[in-house]
């Protein structure tokens, strides 16, 4: 296997298909972390995210038999739409097995692209239930399986991404911080830069709670995690592909595993800031900078963008768990005395000036003398939950602390 002269070859075959995504300094990025920041924007690509580039390369290397009898794939949404596009343009039958968690948003896209050559599957929880079902499907009708990840000419594909950043940025490169789910793209970049930019370190960026490649190379060995946090859906994989895990542990310089609030905090900022528009997994290589601010002071460093399919229906959902990590929002249960003036007493003499009641639900009443609330208060200064708990203490109000659990949070919040 020669990965480098594979994604030579797959920059030819995707010239007329792929857009050569822009690569631009962010100043606002480069100024807070003193530094130059580059994001390679990805999320500008037609269909929303790099995956274009390795379903399309592959698809299209088939021969003629193997396209009239159709493909399978197994996705979260951003590599079915790959695959839509890629058999709408190449005029080949398509099923995709997508779990039912999918945003709704991105099983409209992959249809809007596919149109008629592609049927949608909705199954099981998460990409590796949609990936059993893909996988039986093709062995059944003897049709081609176009994995997400772990495929020569996927992974091929997706290095071209690597390419276009040398292309158009001559100067040396110190970081390139690249998104890790089953690691493709991170296999095909990385294999690029150690033969054209041995220098520059390879950072892959996994979230906090799906951290399977991380686990892998600390291990030893590919082995998949029992359970995943899958809210950064386009990099929530239990388990990273053979040929990619062998590939990024010889390529990547470190992974850095970042949590789920903060990649929340991110989106929000980029599009209150910069009015992007991007994924979880699109965020999570920006997130990351903080976690690498020392030493990429004075550096040139590239973020890969890596995708913008959000559905709008989770702004809510970003908007809590970005509160929940930056330590403004908390949730209580508290035994509330069942008498006149218990409320305002609670926020006259417990909560600050700044400090606002978002939600507020009786659990049950135990008995006459007080009832179960369930109290969510948004701060100003994460500061002040020190003196919301000092206060209800002193005024012998009983309270539970959601945020320090989280089954009970999920149980009655969640």
């Amino acid at each position: 296997m020669n990965l480098f002269n594979e994604v030579i070859t797959a920059k030819e075959q995707l010239s007329k298909v792929v857009a050569a995504t822009p690569l631009t300094q962010n100043l606002n990025l480069s100024d807070e972390f003193k530094s130059t920041i580059l994001l390679k924007r990805e999320d500008l690509q037609i269909v929303r995210s790099y995956k274009i580039r390795g379903a399309y390369n592959k698809i299209s290397s088939l021969n003629t038999t193997e396209k009239a009898k159709g493909v399978v794939c197994a996705s979260a949404g951003n590599h079915a739409q790959g695959v839509a596009y890629s058999c709408n343009l190449l005029q080949i039958k398509g099923k995709i097995y997508m779990p039912k968690t999918t945003p709704k948003q991105k099983v409209k896209q992959v249809q809007l692209f596919g149109k008629s050559f592609v049927e949608i599957v909705l199954i099981g929880d998460t990409f590796d239930d949609a990936y059993a079902s893909a996988t039986e499907d093709a062995e059944k009708s003897n049709k081609i399986l176009i994995h997400p990840f772990d495929d020569l000419k996927v992974i091929a594909g997706q290095g071209t991404v690597g390419l276009e950043i040398l292309e158009f940025y001559k100067e040396p490169i110190d970081y390139v911080f690249v998104p890790i789910g089953g690691g493709g793209l991170a296999s095909g970049l990385s294999e690029v830069f150690k033969h054209l930019s041995p220098e520059t370190k390879i950072i892959g960026v996994e979230p906090k709670g799906a951290p399977s490649m991380k686990t892998a190379i600390i291990d030893g060995k590919n082995t998949p995690l029992k359970t995943i946090d899958k809210f950064v859906d386009g990099a929530a994989v239990k388990q990273v592909g053979d040929m990619t895990f062998d590939i990024c542990r010889k390529n990547l310089d470190d992974i850095i595993l970042v949590p789920e609030g903060k990649v929340c905090t991110t989106i929000l900022r980029l599009y209150n800031e910069e009015a992007m528009v991007v994924e979880p997994a699109g965020a999570l290589t920006i997130a990351a900078l903080d976690f690498y601010k020392d030493k990429i002071k004075g550096k040139t460093v590239v973020c890969v963008v890596s995708g913008s399919n959000n559905d709008i229906e989770r702004t809510a959902e970003i908007k809590e768990r970005s509160l929940l990590y930056e330590g403004l929002m908390h949730y209580f249960m508290i035994q509330f005395p069942q008498r006149p003036g218990a409320l305002k007493e609670f926020v006259n003499d417990i909560l600050g000036p700044n400090d606002d009641i978002t939600y507020f639900q009786f659990a049950k009443k135990n008995s006459r003398e007080v009832g179960s609330v369930i109290v969510g208060l948004e701060l100003k200064n994460k500061k002040d939950i020190v003196n919301i708990k000092t206060n209800m203490v002193t005024k012998g109000f009983e309270f539970q602390y959601l945020n320090e659990n989280q089954d009970l949070y999920a149980q009655l919040i969640g």
